[in-house]
């Protein structure tokens, strides 16, 4: 599993090597006016707060730091990334199924649910590969190049054949 989410995080890596900061926080595309610094961000914050709340057990998504240099300097994002693969990494001698509590505001208030810490990491992946389909559409809209054919695809997602 935690291959698995490091070798997406990577996409976003590789996505910003080859962006400079005007592109990063550009928020100019219509219709959420979000930047690509801006989800960056947003995807590491959510895996933040599962790291975070592992030893107390209580993960809260609601607690993100949003730190707004890491949505606005490629070189704070990069760090970000740098931080949160090495954290995933020290997970591989982890119970994966214990579990944890989450909690979240769903938009009615808050709510707490058991996950297992597996479950967490996957839903975080999930949300992470949703969050670069919209970068995808950003980047398209500033005439950036996707960094490969598959930042932003769920690997269940069947691709058309585009030849």
């Amino acid at each position: 599993m935690i291959p698995a989410i490091i070798q997406n995080l990577n996409r976003g890596v590789n996505l910003l090597n080859s962006i400079d900061d005007v592109q990063y926080r550009d928020n100019s595309t219509a219709p959420y006016y979000s930047s690509i610094g801006v989800h960056m961000r947003h995807v590491l914050d959510v895996f933040d707060c599962i790291l975070r709340g592992l030893e107390s057990g209580m993960i809260d998504l609601s607690d993100r730091k949003r730190n707004e240099m890491a949505e606005t300097h490629v070189d704070v994002g990069m760090d970000y990334f740098k931080e949160i693969k090495i954290r995933l990494l020290e997970l591989e001698n982890e119970d994966l199924d214990q579990v944890v509590k989450v909690r979240d505001d769903l938009g009615l208030g808050m709510v707490t649910a058991n996950y297992t810490l597996a479950a967490a990491l996957i839903q975080a992946h999930s949300h992470a590969i949703h969050h670069f389909a919209s970068i995808g559409y950003i980047i398209s809209q500033l005439g950036i190049s996707l960094p490969d054919g598959d930042f932003g695809y769920n690997p269940t997602t069947p691709k058309k054949n585009l030849q």
